[in-house]
């Protein structure tokens, strides 16, 4: 029986896996539809509905609580809408690979520096000259994957 841990490596994995299907299915139905905001439009909407059904499922938050959340949690939808915006509209202009490698590189460098300052409640790992040189190796191969 696997681990708890061994689980969610797993369910990461696939998440990371699911990321490039999502962008070119999105890609290619915004190029269909003539619009990439419209086929962002239509992904959040399933997503919503998706959630929805969830949630309908494993039991109600308490939204209550809403009301004394900091602005910026809600800024995550808007940092949500802007991925899929640019993906959708950049990976038929540049290509899927390019794409995501940017987008993963940017990743990278981001949540390293939240890490770093243990920024939005993140747990705190120090970056270190391994982390440099991995983040920079990362970058070296961004480099050679585009050109």
């Amino acid at each position: 029986m696997p681990s708890v841990t061994h689980t969610i490596y797993a369910a990461l994995f696939l998440a990371g896996v699911g990321i490039p299907i999502m962008a070119a299915l999105n890609a290619s139905l915004g190029s269909r539809l003539d619009n990439p905001l419209a086929a962002v439009l239509v992904l959040s909407v399933v997503a919503a509905a998706c959630s929805l059904t969830l949630l309908t499922i494993t039991g109600h938050p308490n939204w209550g609580q809403l009301q004394s959340v900091h602005p910026a949690h809600l800024m995550a939808g808007t940092i949500f809408v802007f991925y899929l915006g640019t993906i959708t509209f950049g990976a038929p202009r540049i290509g899927l690979g390019n794409a995501v490698i940017l987008i993963l590189f940017g990743q990278i460098v981001c949540s390293t520096v939240i890490d770093h300052f243990a920024l939005f409640g993140a747990i705190k790992h120090s970056i270190s000259p391994q982390r440099i040189i991995g983040v920079v190796m990362l970058g070296m191969g961004v480099a050679l994957a585009r050109s």
